[in-house]
């Protein structure tokens, strides 16, 4: 029978934490690679709270893929609420110590630490969602976010009246950034007047400043919003005041009913699998991962009915560009807030330059100061 914990704790509680898995061991080496009966130990920090919807829960949705895929060959541990950088670096060295051979970081928030982690321990796997670095035992994964804010902004520029919409970021990362030009991007194909003004909360959970920031830009104006964080509060203030949204990462149409346009969703399940069936195999390697709508990993949720039929129409041509490669969000000509030419026009925008993403295209109202 398989066996998985589930922790909930506090900071508080999570400097005190000791072991996700019982008893520390005695050494840190851990042999990646094992025989087939061997039971392989899992390790998974999130970032947020665990709820019902969002960045955390998807990632949730990747561990109990490996428990149904694996079954008694995996022990499976989650630890929520990881976020202090000393916390999480305890955490990731207790996971090793405690027999872990496969750990995995959700979040930019978890760069310092693990990179601080991995090299102490070689002979384990760690995986890092929005990783930057990469070592023989650090690989990390991705997805093109930017894809689905694209086919979220043109709903957005079908449906808005007042031509502004509102983007509400966690941190004015390239992560972040880059999907919040793009959710422009994508409303000014449809319409050129169409402007997006943009809040940074410097948080990734903090509803009460989520709603602050979604009634500050309803407030000027904006009459679709989306927000990139681990909460549902754009959606449900966008509701409450009549406002369209764009959910995040889940559907979040139940907290948006009537005026949930869309959700660009992530679906990491198969980045986890696989990574914990190479481990079991001995094949596991780093790897660079970054996918999209092609691979699946970008999803959209059913679009609302209030969208004319010849817009959605449009979208799903569009996302099929997408995956072909006919299309691509960044295709010049991009300009950035001071009308510099970024991009040319019959050019694209360079995957290294989309994941340092630093600048804001015209039309966004905003800093990332």
């Amino acid at each position: 029978m398989s066996s998985s914990s589930r922790f909930n704790i506090s900071r508080r509680d999570l400097l005190k934490y000791s072991s996700a898995f019982g008893v520390l061991a005695a050494s840190g080496g851990i042999s990646r690679f094992a025989a087939a009966d061997d039971t392989l130990k899992v390790g998974v920090a999130y970032v947020s709270p665990m709820a019902d919807i969002g960045w955390t829960k998807q990632h949730s949705l990747g561990a109990a893929a490996i428990r149904e895929a694996l079954g008694d060959r995996v022990e499976v541990s989650e630890i929520d609420n990881v976020w202090d950088p000393q916390a999480t670096e305890k955490v990731f060295t207790d996971f090793a110590r405690s027999g872990a051979r496969l750990i995995f970081g959700t979040s930019f928030s978890h760069s310092t630490p693990i990179q601080k982690v991995a090299p102490r321990f070689p002979n384990v796997a760690f995986e890092h969602c929005s990783g930057l670095k990469h070592f023989s035992n650090l690989g990390t994964f991705e997805a093109k976010y930017y894809e689905g804010t694209y086919l979220a902004g043109i709903a957005g520029g079908l449906m808005t009246k007042s031509k502004k919409i509102g983007f509400i970021g966690g941190y004015p990362i390239p992560d972040i950034v880059g999907p919040g030009n793009a959710l422009l991007l994508g409303a000014q194909s449809v319409n050129s007047d169409i402007t997006c003004s943009v809040i940074f909360l410097n948080s990734w959970y903090d509803p009460a400043k989520e709603k602050e920031a979604t009634t500050a830009l309803i407030a000027q104006g904006c009459d679709v919003i989306c927000s990139m964080t681990d909460t549902a509060t754009g959606v449900q203030v966008a509701e409450e005041n009549g406002a369209w949204s764009v959910g995040y990462a889940s559907d979040m149409s139940p907290f948006g009913p009537k005026g949930q346009l869309t959700s660009f969703m992530l679906n990491w399940n198969s980045v986890y699998v696989d990574a914990a069936k190479a481990v079991l195999a001995g094949t596991w390697k780093s790897e660079v991962r970054w996918q999209g709508l092609k691979e699946g990993v970008i999803q959209m949720s059913p679009y609302n009915s209030a969208i004319p039929e010849s817009g959605i129409a449009h979208i799903n041509d569009v996302a099929d560009g997408i995956v072909s490669g006919a299309v691509h969000p960044y295709a010049g000509e991009i300009r950035d807030q001071d009308g510099k030419v970024r991009v040319a026009n019959g050019s694209v925008m360079p995957d290294g330059e989309i994941k340092g993403f630093n600048w804001f295209v015209e039309g966004m109202i905003g800093s990332m100061g």
